[in-house]
């Protein structure tokens, strides 16, 4: 342990001489060691060094210890204190945890016991990351190796999640040459991934439905049918069907440890359908149904086509979920569904939530996630207060712990006969390479996605659909090639292209191929 990095260790006891063996011990393990035999000399060191830890005796000539860990508690909030007593009585305990001790030895003190303490204290941080760094490269060659071999649907869904679980782990380690390599490993996973999708996309789409397996994965018009439908049948159960527009797995993680004290969670992941964004995935949702079979038997609910604004072109989301119910033959005539957009709906629909706890199904679309996405592109201060991942991930959780959303959740886990589903449409990837792209006045706005007349564009970066309808699109007009971008590619067009690839850099979109926008997260969560 060198000079940098040795820890001090205060340890105040009225009989120090007695532990000089423990103290020895540990200035051999590498930690420097301040003594003093009483509470007010220690308050005056603690004032004027820097500490890492304490040991603290219970009883001493003077200030007792729980007067002089209360003194240090005013000096230092978080300072690791660890009493050292002869007296096991409970109400001693009891007064010692309420004023915040770390931790307690029980005398005669035990060399091993001192080391542990120290250890857990003052090099929980080290060991932690050592060992994961250990796992880290481990994996990340069994991922390197794997991404040469053949690979199917369930390879990239473990895939994604060490990369996902890996992120969250690195985020509390804040090490910039982890975060640097793993950067390194997302890009060359999204490369794997978007090859592998633009190979078996297409076979995917013409299996049958009973024949979803390890290879080919459920995707959005299945949700319903497999995780909707097995718990209406039973009718044992009021039923709520959350849809959060633009949910990342990794957004959903950071979500899942609030609601953990509230409900039991399982969680899966499923693959959305191309485009991945809100016109073509959520209503393949709630249809039950890919786009062009929208269309096709529900031409009155399907406007893709002609609207222009995103919230016109969801406008028929009820409509399409009562079809289904519809179809499948459940006599319900207590069914609800509500579209969140904004902060002071969301609060009404909290306060008056107790009106449809009696539905047999309460279908609940939010929109917070994906203008969240939208407006860090949009606000100067957003993109200030989540410039990287790991802050976008903080974001997430600090809107969803104050959230309405939140409150429903917790109001809701309040109903032992609820059963709660939740998932989004599509996840999100931050945008970092722009490529040119040409199109008519006609040609859609997506920057992850180009439906119009005569599209054209690098190859490098985008998936060109020249009969859109073998993907389940149906045909707009008269449609000469779309466009798909993969991998962190977005679309820009040579008119000001210089402003527009700096407007747009570093910014989370969706409607194109990639892990994060693909690969998404279905939740059944079951009131504990």
């Amino acid at each position: 342990m060198n000079e940098i990095t040795k820890k001090r260790i205060l340890w105040i006891d009225d009989e120090i001489e007695l532990l000089k063996p423990h103290v020895i011990l540990l200035e051999q393990r590498g930690y420097e060691v301040l003594t003093t035999t009483n509470g007010a000399d220690a308050l005056e060191i603690i004032k004027n060094n820097k500490i890492d830890l304490v040991f603290l005796d219970e009883m001493m000539i003077g200030m007792s210890g729980l007067e002089t860990l209360s003194r240090i508690r005013e000096i230092d909030k978080k300072l690791p204190v660890v009493m050292a007593t002869k007296n096991e009585a409970e109400s001693l305990m009891e007064e010692a945890i309420g004023q915040k001790i770390n931790d307690y030895l029980t005398k005669p003190i035990n060399p091993t016991q001192v080391l542990i303490v120290c250890k857990k204290f003052l090099e929980a941080e080290r060991i932690g990351k050592e060992k994961f760094t250990k796992n880290y490269i481990s994996d990340f060659a069994k991922i390197s190796e794997k991404l040469y071999q053949p690979i199917i649907w369930k390879d990239w869904k473990e895939i994604y999640t060490k990369l996902v679980n890996w992120s969250l782990e690195i985020d509390k380690l804040d090490d910039d040459g982890l975060k640097e390599t793993l950067s390194g490993k997302w890009q060359e996973c999204n490369v794997g991934f978007s090859k592998f999708v633009e190979n078996n996309y297409l076979k995917w789409l013409t299996h049958k439905d009973n024949d979803r397996n390890d290879a080919n994965p459920i995707m959005s018009p299945h949700i319903l049918d497999e995780y909707l439908q097995p718990v209406l049948k039973k009718q044992d159960k009021h039923v709520y069907f959350f849809v959060i527009d633009c949910l990342r797995f990794d957004q959903w993680l950071v979500m899942a440890e609030l609601l953990e004290p509230y409900y039991n969670l399982k969680t899966e992941l499923y693959c959305s359908i191309l485009p991945t964004a809100t016109p073509y995935a959520r209503n393949s949702i709630f249809a039950g149904l890919y786009p062009i079979d929208i269309k096709k038997y529900y031409p009155q609910f399907w406007n893709v086509d002609s609207a222009s604004e995103d919230h016109k072109l969801n406008a028929y989301e009820k409509d399409l979920l009562l079809a289904w119910v519809k179809r499948k033959n459940f006599n319900f005539d207590r069914v609800a569904f509500i579209k969140v957009f904004d902060t002071e709906f969301g609060k009404k629909i909290e306060r008056e939530f107790a009106r449809y706890m009696n539905n047999n199904l309460t279908a609940i679309v939010i929109n917070a996630v994906d203008m969240m996405a939208h407006s860090r592109s949009d606000h100067a201060i957003l993109k200030e207060i989540a410039p990287d991942e790991a802050a976008y991930r903080a974001l997430t959780k600090s809107w969803f712990a104050y959230s309405s959303l939140f409150g429903i959740f917790k109001s809701i886990a309040e109903q032992k006969d609820a059963k709660v589903i939740i998932t989004t449409d599509h996840g999100a990837i931050r945008c970092l390479r722009g490529i040119k792209v040409l199109g008519d006045k006609e040609t859609s706005t997506n920057l992850r996605y180009k439906f119009g007349k005569n599209v054209n564009s690098e190859a490098k970066g985008a998936l060109r659909m020249t009969d859109p309808t073998l993907y389940k699109i149906p045909k707009s007009g008269i449609t000469v090639s779309n466009l798909i971008a993969k991998e962190d590619y977005y679309f820009v067009y040579p008119t000001d292209y210089h402003y527009y690839l700096n407007k747009f850099r570093d910014s989370f979109q969706h409607g194109g191929i990639s892990l994060e926008e693909m690969i998404i997260p279905i939740v059944e969560l079951d009131p504990k």
